[in-house]
C-alpha cells in the first residue's frame, strides 16, 4: 500500500467508466426529474408510499449529481496532483456524496418494503385471518405505515447523512495535502484511510441488515399467504395481496443486483489490500470501481422501478405518452380508482 507509483488505471478504467457514468447520466436526471414532477402534480402527499419515494428520488438525484464528477475522476484522475482542487471536488463531492447518497436508498428501500409489508398485515386483521400482535414488534412496524413516522424518519437520515458529510469533507479537506501521494488516482483515495475504512464496515453493516430485513418482510409475508389462502373470505383482496407481495419482490432484487455483489466484494477487498502485490491490487480496484459503477446505476434505473412500485406514477406517464378514447380513459379510470379505494382502505 506504500508504493505510490503501484496503481495504475488500464484502459477499462480510464475509458469504459466514464462512458458508463456519461450514459447513466442524462437517463437518471431525465427520468428521476420526470418522476419528482409527476409525483408533486399527482400524488398525494399524505400518503406514507410518496413520502418514501419522493426523497428516494431526491437520493437518487444527488447519485446522478455526482457522475459527471466520477466521469473526470477516472478519465483524467491520474494525471492530477493529488492536492489539486480537482481532485478534492472529485473526491468529496462525487464519490464521498454518491457513497452516502447510496444508503439513504438502501435505508428509503427497506422501508417502503416494511411500510408495504405493515400495511397488508393490518389489512388481514378480519375474523378470518389474524393481525399483528400488539407486541413491540408489531406496533414499530406499524410506525412505517404512517405519514407523520415517515416524515421524522427521512429527516433523521438526511440529518444524519449531512454530519457524516460534513465530517468527512473536513477530515478529507485536512488531510488531503501529501507528497506521498503524486497523483490523484491513488490507494488513499480508492481505499481511504482507517477512519474511513470503519465508516465503510460500518455501512456495509447497515446494508447487511437492510437486505436481511426486506427478506424477512418477503418471507414471512408468503408464508402469511399461504395461510390466509386457506380461507374463502380474501379473494377481494387477493389482487392487493398479489401487488404487495410482487412490490417486496422487487425491492429484493434491486438490493440484490445493484448493492449485494459490491458489499460481498468490499470486505474481501479489504482484506487483500493488505499484501503488497501491484497486480493484484490493481484488479481489485477495478472490480471494486466497477461494482461501485453497478451501485450507482440503480439511480439512473430507478424511475423504471418507480414504475413498477406504484400505480399512480404508471397512470401519469401512460396520460402523458398515449391518447386514450373516452370509453377507453373511463374504463381505466374505474380500474385505477377502484384499485386505489381498496389500497387506502388498509392505509
Amino acid at each position: 500500500m506504500n508504493n505510490t507509483s503501484c496503481l495504475q488505471p488500464s484502459p477499462a478504467t480510464t475509458v469504459a467508466l466514464p462512458i458508463i457514468y456519461s450514459c447513466l447520466l442524462p437517463a437518471g436526471i431525465f427520468g428521476n426529474v420526470l418522476a419528482a414532477w409527476i409525483f408533486s402534480r399527482k400524488a398525494p402527499t399524505r400518503r406514507t408510499q410518496y413520502i418514501y419515494l419522493a426523497n428516494l428520488v431526491t437520493a437518487n438525484l444527488l447519485v446522478c449529481s455526482t457522475m459527471p464528477f466520477l466521469a473526470a475522476y477516472f478519465a483524467d484522475g491520474h494525471r492530477w496532483p493529488y492536492g489539486s482542487l480537482a481532485c478534492g471536488v472529485a473526491h468529496n463531492l462525487g464519490a464521498l456524496v454518491m457513497h452516502v447518497s447510496m444508503y439513504v436508498t438502501i435505508t428509503i428501500l427497506c422501508s417502503i418494503a416494511l411500510s408495504q409489508y405493515a400495511t397488508l398485515k393490518k389489512s388481514s386483521g378480519t375474523q378470518c385471518s389474524p393481525a399483528l400482535p400488539g407486541s413491540f414488534h408489531g406496533r414499530l412496524l406499524q410506525n412505517f405505515r404512517r405519514p407523520k413516522f415517515a416524515k421524522y424518519l427521512c429527516v433523521v437520515i438526511w440529518l444524519t447523512v449531512l454530519c457524516v458529510t460534513a465530517t468527512a469533507i473536513t477530515y478529507n479537506v485536512q488531510h488531503r495535502v501529501s507528497a506521498e501521494f503524486p497523483t490523484c488516482y491513488n490507494i488513499r483515495v480508492e481505499a481511504g484511510e482507517r477512519p474511513a475504512m470503519i465508516a465503510a464496515s460500518l455501512a456495509t453493516g447497515c446494508f447487511f441488515l437492510s437486505f436481511m430485513t426486506v427478506l424477512w418482510s418477503y418471507y414471512s409475508l408468503t408464508r402469511h399467504l399461504s395461510r390466509i389462502q386457506k380461507n374463502t373470505c380474501i379473494g377481494e383482496k387477493h389482487l392487493i395481496y398479489r401487488t404487495v407481495k410482487r412490490n417486496i419482490l422487487i425491492i429484493q432484487i434491486i438490493l440484490t443486483v445493484c448493492f449485494l455483489p459490491y458489499h460481498i466484494f468490499r470486505p474481501v477487498f479489504y482484506v487483500l489490500l493488505r499484501e503488497n502485490d501491484c497486480p493484484r491490487l490493481n484488479y481489485l480496484v477495478e472490480i471494486k470501481n466497477f461494482l461501485t459503477c453497478l451501485a450507482a446505476a440503480k439511480s439512473s434505473l430507478d424511475p423504471v422501478i418507480t414504475f413498477l412500485l406504484d400505480k399512480t406514477f404508471k397512470k401519469s406517464l401512460y396520460g402523458l405518452f398515449t391518447k386514450s378514447t373516452p370509453e377507453h380513459q373511463k374504463r381505466n379510470n374505474g380500474i385505477f380508482i377502484e384499485m386505489g379505494r381498496n389500497m387506502e382502505r388498509f392505509s
